[in-house]
């Protein structure tokens, strides 16, 4: 428990350090001019590859120590583009989207080093940890948001999954606690760190157009991904890998996708 009480040495550089201006500008550009100029289906092709590049790309840039990464964004946001233009057009194109763990575990395989408590350890951990929020996800939503368990189609869990573990989940994760997390728990005592990751991560998730946007379901989104948040980061220090955290947000996800309103 030491380590979640105390804070390293605080660094010199500043909080935007390393930071790929350059490559986000380009991927905010080409988000507003697919917007105007495109047709919606296409437009929301870009903005997803855009938004989940910029915090892939964003995150390697924040961690890079042998070479610089000031265009991983845009390198990010053309796999994932093509991914999400494979699931839209072609019968189980979403599979595309699992070349992008591949790519990142190539370039930057650090990433996902061997946890101090071993690959196997960390992974159960992280799976527990998932499975006892989205079972609680599941009772909860059933008995008061009108929803029940009813799994879709195959094809379409299986989409949402690859999804889920090539874009949302991995960049979600890379960038709001292997990122952002580090970069605060640097400067700030544990708890200040673990309260701007998940709280970012939070907002990142309420903007999202792919949820729900009802009252009841944003403060039930609000309670879940602060705890996914708050307890992936606790994941990370214990482990020192990002295989737990990962592993913890793919099982919630995947109970999430499990759910349809009645």
């Amino acid at each position: 428990m030491r380590a979640l009480e105390q804070t390293l040495v605080p660094p010199a550089d500043g909080w935007l350090t390393d930071t790929p201006a350059a490559a986000l500008s380009v991927l905010a550009v080409g988000w507003l001019v697919a917007v105007v100029a495109l047709p919606p289906p296409s437009a929301r092709v870009i903005g997803l590859a855009a938004a989940h590049g910029a915090l892939l790309g964003t995150a390697l840039a924040w961690t890079a120590t042998e070479r610089s990464e000031r265009w991983a964004p845009l390198q990010a946001a053309l796999l994932i583009g093509t991914a999400a233009a494979c699931a839209r057009t072609f019968p189980g194109g979403a599979l595309a989207y699992l070349a992008v763990p591949v790519w990142l575990a190539w370039r930057r395989g650090a990433w996902l080093s061997r946890p101090r408590a071993g690959w196997g350890r960390a992974i159960i951990a992280g799976a527990v940890f998932g499975v006892v929020l989205g079972l609680h996800l599941l009772v909860n939503a059933s008995l008061t948001l009108g929803y029940r368990l009813r799994p879709p189609p195959i094809a379409g869990l299986i989409g949402w999954i690859a999804y889920d573990v090539g874009a949302n989940v991995l960049a979600t994760e890379a960038f709001f606690r292997l990122a952002l997390f580090r970069r605060a728990y640097r400067r700030w005592p544990f708890l200040g760190a673990v309260a701007l990751s998940a709280g970012a991560s939070v907002a990142r998730y309420l903007v999202d157009p792919l949820l729900p946007h009802s009252a009841a379901i944003l403060a039930g989104a609000t309670f879940y991904l602060a705890l996914l948040g708050a307890g992936n980061c606790v994941l990370l220090v214990r482990t020192g890998s990002l295989v737990a955290p990962l592993s913890a947000a793919i099982v919630f996800f995947g109970a999430y996708r499990l759910l349809t309103v009645r």
